[in-house]
């Protein structure tokens, strides 16, 4: 069992460099990723002092793990405006279609902006 590997070495380096593209992520939430080895990448969020992490999420895809962040880093930025308000209340969706047309496209230029620095190509950066 010690020599299983669960990731290949081309996965776990496209794996940290979505990882790596997500860091701002990491400053707006209480949100890391951590390279475990031959395991994969962990996903670790909600931190209470007193009950350590409230969710880990393996990966062991690239793919996997960019769609997750970019979620996670979208329905960040829909959110932390509308906090307190009625608005807090609706499905991200519906958050997102209420924004004006220019902000959703910011928006998801920032995903082709993530994309292609997890591509690890030089526009991407």
């Amino acid at each position: 069992m010690e020599n299983e590997v669960y990731i290949t070495e081309e996965e776990r380096e496209k794996c940290r460099r979505v990882a790596d593209a997500f860091s701002e992520l990491y400053e707006l939430t209480d949100t890391v990723v951590v390279d475990v080895g031959k395991y994969g990448f962990v996903k670790l969020q909600y931190y209470k002092l007193s009950a350590g992490f409230g969710s880990v999420v393996t990966y062991r895809d690239s793919e996997t793990m960019f769609n997750d962040l970019w979620e996670d880093w979208l329905c960040s930025r829909l959110l932390m405006p509308v906090l307190g308000t009625p608005v807090a209340e609706l499905e991200y969706e519906d958050i997102f279609r209420r924004l004006p047309k220019e902000q959703q496209e910011e928006l998801m230029a920032k995903r082709i902006y993530f994309k292609e620095k997890s591509s690890g190509r030089p526009d991407g950066e």
